[in-house]
């Protein structure tokens, strides 16, 4: 049985990644990209779906473990009754090809052992092995090879390489495991203690320049690394999540596939890195997102894979019985055909932003721009999945068409920056839609009553997106309806301490059967929005509560359950992480990403080289 999803621990090198329990069990793993199938899955499974345990024999093991300060290297402390071992996992940065585990005695003596069993195409295929001429073990099935290379013996048991040692103090054993093609010669050898070296420099020499001064400079580093880590080093590329069916509810069917990349996540994504120092990763970010959306705009799509793929079929894994039994287990993601007119925002404000923060501009990329405005001057006024992806049918949703009037109020204002970037294009017209969808917006999809937007029009339900309106710089943050909003939402989707995306109890909006943890980014949201309007004590409470909620190592999944203390969803979750970020600069900073984004303070405050905002003055609680 797999682990607690808070148990895992990430190792990655810019082009896939491994998850790794406390107790030394390499449980997911996909080679060589992100979205390759797995040839350890037994995260979604049991132990016959592949792991790699490397652990102490013994039965009492007082553990723990931390990463190095400012990498990705881990190191995971075992100490029994005769002695103790540090074993250090890690990926050399931008390989793609090498897991590496060091076992160092520390003192006294301990026995060990390591159970190696590999099973491809996600626990389905199992390999044929076989050693090669220097001894090594090589393992094939269909297009894909592994190699173990080490100086411990071992042998097979029932389909899998166990190998048992004993480690004294000063010793080490090392165990190399790498990824290669089946056609082609095996992946050369590599000195595991010089890749150590050359892997915690790559990791010490990118976080040394992240931006600090919080109250949260350890949290803040981490996610910022973790975001480094989900970023797909070939092309820009930045995953929502390595991992793929961890569920939202324990035992549920909300299980999809994140292994891809969302266009909604795209301003926010920016605007951490950049705010953050990260110029080249956000520049890099801003360019994927042009390559994956060029061609016909009636085709644009929500989602994209990772080289910008289109064509990403979901289909259900029978054989896997899933995490703690969740099921079905999903392989793709049926969302990349929904119809979300958010994401047209989205675009446009990414673009905006990075040209404000001195990106210089593109100007195909305008002309790319141009031809998606002239696609969503035909499609705004009509329904759609909306943000969260349902799966219920189109509506109306507010959220949707705010953001929808975010891609003309930005396209309006690029050219009123810069009119020689396009003197032909309609700004008229444009300015025409934008106020028309504000109107609207305001008329349909403001309750009166609950003093509250609403989900979408005519509805009597609440949204955590309506919490972005302000974000977006629809409306000011101290407007009544904004504020009215707020409340509401504090009231009716505020369950101990944490924010529903919806209620997903009550009639069903989105196809589902009800029930799922609260979706962390949108609690952070909410602390920006107290932080907008002064209540900064309430905001600081909330950003300790949700930072309280990352495991040890300070990762944190997509969703977290409030009834099990348990965190769901998938693993480790770049949307959690860009809003940690976002939030502590907005409580740390006079100027921050979400103030920054709805232009309410983006002129009132310097930048310094590599995007770091000066604070005017901070918080009063800060």
């Amino acid at each position: 049985m797999a682990a607690r999803i808070e148990d895992y621990a990430l190792v990655g090198d810019g082009r896939t990644a491994a998850l790794i329990s406390r107790d030394g069990s390499v449980d997911w793993l996909c080679w060589p990209r992100f979205d390759a199938s797995a040839c350890f899955a037994a995260l979604l499974g049991t132990e016959e779906h592949g792991f790699w345990r490397i652990a102490p024999a013994a039965q009492h093991v007082e553990t723990s473990r931390r990463y190095r300060d400012g990498t990705l290297v881990l190191e995971t402390r075992h100490k029994t009754r005769e002695g103790e071992v540090l074993v250090t996992d890690y990926m050399p940065a931008g390989d793609g090809s090498h897991l590496i585990r060091l076992v160092e005695g520390v003192h006294g003596r301990v026995a060990m052992r390591m159970d190696l069993s590999l099973r491809f195409d996600y626990g389905s295929a199992v390999p044929w092995v076989s050693h090669n001429e220097l001894g090594d073990l090589r393992a094939i099935s269909g297009p894909h090879k592994v190699v173990l290379r080490t100086k411990a013996h071992h042998h097979g048991v029932d389909q899998t390489t166990v190998s048992e040692f004993t480690v004294h103090a000063g010793e080490t054993v090392a165990f190399t495991l790498s990824y290669g093609a089946s056609h082609e010669d095996d992946p050369p050898p590599i000195e595991p203690r010089k890749v150590l070296a050359a892997t915690d420099a790559f990791w010490r020499d990118w976080s040394r320049r992240c931006a600090g001064g919080t109250h949260w400079d350890d949290i803040l580093k981490r996610s910022l690394l973790t975001l480094k880590a989900l970023i797909y080093r070939p092309t820009g590329g930045i995953v929502a999540a390595p991992t793929t069916s961890l569920p939202e509810q324990l035992g549920g069917v909300r299980n999809w596939d994140y292994r891809f990349c969302w266009l909604r996540d795209s301003t926010f994504t920016l605007l951490a890195l950049m705010d953050a120092g990260f110029i080249e990763e956000a520049r890099a970010w801003r360019d994927w997102l042009l390559r994956a959306v060029a061609g016909n705009p009636e085709q644009a799509h929500i989602l994209y894979g990772i080289a910008g793929e289109r064509l990403l079929p979901e289909i259900e894994l029978d054989w896997l019985p899933g995490y703690e039994g969740a099921r079905p287990v999903r392989v793709g993601n049926a969302a990349v055909a929904q119809f979300q007119l958010d994401v047209y925002g989205e675009l446009f404000d990414a673009l905006y932003q990075a040209r404000r923060r001195g990106m210089e501009s593109d100007r195909n990329g305008w002309h790319l721009g141009l031809a998606l405005m002239e696609h969503l001057e035909k499609v705004w006024s009509e329904p759609d999945e909306g943000i969260w992806e349902v799966r219920g049918g189109r509506k109306h949703f507010v959220h949707s068409k705010v953001m929808a009037w975010v891609a003309f109020d930005r396209a309006i204002r690029t050219l009123e920056e810069d009119r020689q970037i396009a003197a032909d294009s309609p700004i008229e017209r444009w300015r025409a839609i934008r106020d028309e969808i504000h109107a609207e917006v305001c008329q349909k999809g403001f309750d009166p009553e609950l003093n509250s937007f609403v989900q979408y029009y005519g509805s009597k339900r609440l949204d955590a997106s309506l919490l972005l309106i302000a974000h977006m710089g629809f409306l000011p943050q101290d407007d009544p309806r904004v504020v009215g909003t707020v409340e509401a939402i504090g009231r009716h989707l505020l369950r101990d301490g944490f924010v529903l995306r919806y209620d997903t109890e009550g009639q069903a909006t989105d196809g589902l059967p009800g029930g799922e943890g609260a979706f962390l980014p949108c609690s952070f949201w909410y602390a920006d929005n107290l932080i907008g309007l002064g209540r900064c004590d309430e905001a600081r409470a909330m950003i300790e509560r949700l930072i309280g909620v990352c495991n040890d190592l300070g990762l944190v999944a997509e969703e977290y359950d409030q009834v099990e203390k348990r965190l769901v969803g998938n693993f480790p979750q770049a949307f959690s992480h860009v809003a940690l970020v976002n939030t502590v600069l907005n409580y740390s900073r006079a100027v921050g990403p979400a103030r920054e984004r709805s232009g309410e303070a983006g002129d009132r405050a310097g930048v310094l080289p590599g995007g770091h905002a000066v604070a005017a003055e901070a918080p009063a609680q800060a």
